[in-house]
C-alpha cells in the first residue's frame, strides 16, 4: 500500500518561492510517471508538471514554464516542486501523483491517468 505525503505549502507573497515535497512510502517499483497537479476553488484539477522515473523528462504547463522545476530523489522516494516568482494565480491546493499502472503510450497529462495521490498541500500567494 503506497502513501504519498506532501509538505512545503503555505502563504507566500507574490514574487516569493516555495519548495513542495512529496514523500512516498510503500512499494513504488512499478511507478513510471510522476507529477504535480493543482486545484483552485471552483476549478478543475489541472496538471502543473510531469516527469518520469528516469528523470529525463520535464513537461510543464505554459503557465509555470520558467518558474517551476520538478525534481526527484529516488533514493529518498521524494518528488519536489521548486516554485519561484509565484503569482496570485498560482494559489491552489497542490497534489503530487504517481502512475503505477500499465506504461502509457504517451506522456500522461490528465489527472485520471494517475492512480496514486497525496492529500494535498495548500499554496496561497498574495
Amino acid at each position: 500500500h503506497v502513501q504519498l505525503v506532501e509538505s512545503g505549502g503555505g502563504p507566500v507573497q507574490a514574487g516569493g518561492s516555495l519548495r513542495l515535497s512529496c514523500t512516498a512510502s510503500g512499494n513504488i517499483g512499478s511507478v513510471n510517471y510522476m507529477g504535480w497537479f493543482r486545484q483552485a476553488p471552483g476549478k478543475e484539477r489541472e496538471g502543473v508538471t510531469i516527469t518520469n522515473t528516469e528523470g529525463d523528462l520535464g513537461v510543464y504547463d505554459d503557465s509555470v514554464k520558467g518558474r517551476f522545476t520538478i525534481s526527484q530523489d529516488l533514493a529518498e522516494n521524494t518528488l519536489y516542486l521548486q516554485m519561484n516568482s509565484l503569482k496570485p494565480g498560482d494559489t491552489a491546493m497542490y497534489y503530487c501523483a504517481l502512475r503505477s499502472v500499465a506504461f502509457p503510450a504517451e506522456c500522461p497529462a490528465r489527472p485520471d491517468q494517475y492512480d496514486l495521490w497525496g492529500q494535498g498541500t495548500q499554496v496561497t500567494v498574495s
